[in-house]
């Protein structure tokens, strides 16, 4: 008897956002049961190229699974499977000698498949290890996140990921039962926690709390960034980016990287500001020594108490001029006074 491993979402709707023709490149970072890239193949004619992403050995798997449709991805020649995060996408690209691809799609919700798996830990509805990693090859558990975690950065990943407002009475919660214990399954967590939810959300808060391990384990705020980075380098101009989100954070991200072009939704202006300079601090008293040692000019200047509201130190930051403009300062400090006071003589005819 075959089993469902996962029927995708929107899946109409996601292929057609692609606008996919003929002889082009896609990517599906988010490979799965297959679903979305077995639709995307069908429409891709015979010159096309899909890559498909994933790092659970599981769904590797689907590859050879024949559908009710007759498709089986093994061996079509039009399609690469990729077992790897998707963080990687831009490294696999330029290793396959892609020059760019047309369209890419993710669909960042967790498979069927995963919450079905007893042994995964990814769901409350079994006793099961706390486990929640996509890949099991590598990486920590969710098991050691709570044992290991300070209850400060438990709390913290509960609140961000997983926003709870109760964050830090959870985490309080969690430290007190692994003090006694360590907690190695899915029921005793629940138990050690479940003093904290009310009756009437306790199923809803739960899921949160083990969203927020889970996205912890499996760093994926940070892999979709490096993700997201990586596709706005990756598409050719006029390709589709198509994301499906599920929570907040996610869609957050990926409204920001549609609208400005990067992650944290910082919009570029008609014009830039740079800091030009070494980028590394120079007191005034070593400034006014430098001056007279390579021009042999004696300064008149004078120790004074520093005025109220000054500071102690403050130099520019350089780094936006390196990395835009890749502008860096090569004269030293000494040069470059040498040279000003020259030009100030020459302007003064001496």
């Amino acid at each position: 008897m075959e089993t469902t491993y996962h029927i995708p979402v929107l899946l109409t709707e996601s292929v057609d956002g692609l606008a996919i023709s003929e002889g082009k490149v896609f990517v599906d970072v988010t490979f799965g049961g297959g679903g979305h890239s077995r639709e995307i193949l069908s429409r891709l004619g015979n010159d096309g190229q899909l890559y498909s992403f994933d790092q659970d050995a599981d769904a590797e798997a689907n590859a050879s699974v024949r559908r009710e449709d007759g498709v089986m991805l093994a061996g079509d020649e039009r399609w690469t499977f990729v077992r790897s995060n998707f963080r990687y996408l831009k490294n696999w690209m330029r290793y396959y000698g892609c020059d760019g691809v047309d369209g890419i799609l993710a669909d960042l919700g967790v498979s069927s498949h995963h919450f079905d798996d007893e042994s995964r830990g990814f769901s409350f509805r079994f006793d099961s290890p706390l486990d929640m990693r996509m890949n099991k090859r590598g990486g920590i558990t969710a098991a050691d996140v709570v044992n290991d975690y300070d209850e400060e950065r438990l709390a913290d990943i509960i609140y961000l990921y997983g926003e709870l407002k109760q964050s830090r009475r959870i985490a309080k919660e969690i430290v007190k039962a692994r003090a006694e214990k360590r907690i190695a399954t899915t029921h005793e967590l629940m138990n050690a926690v479940q003093k904290c939810f009310p009756q009437q959300r306790e199923k809803k808060d739960i899921t949160r709390l083990f969203q927020a391990l889970r996205i912890e384990v499996n760093k994926e705020m940070d892999a979709l960034r490096e993700m997201l980075t990586a596709a706005t380098e990756v598409l050719k101009p006029g390709g589709r980016l198509v994301v499906i989100t599920y929570h907040s954070l996610e869609d957050r991200m990926v409204k920001n990287i549609m609208k400005t072009g990067n992650v944290e939704g910082k919009m570029k202006q008609d014009y830039e500001i740079f800091n030009i300079g070494t980028g590394r601090p120079v007191s005034v008293y070593e400034l006014v020594t430098a001056f007279e040692n390579v021009n042999g000019v004696k300064l008149n200047y004078r120790y004074v108490d520093r005025r109220p509201g000054d500071i102690m130190a403050i130099w520019a930051d350089t780094q936006l001029a390196n990395e835009e403009l890749g502008w860096k300062a090569v004269r030293s400090v000494e040069e470059t006074l040498a040279s000003a006071w020259a030009w100030e003589k020459h302007l003064a005819g001496k």
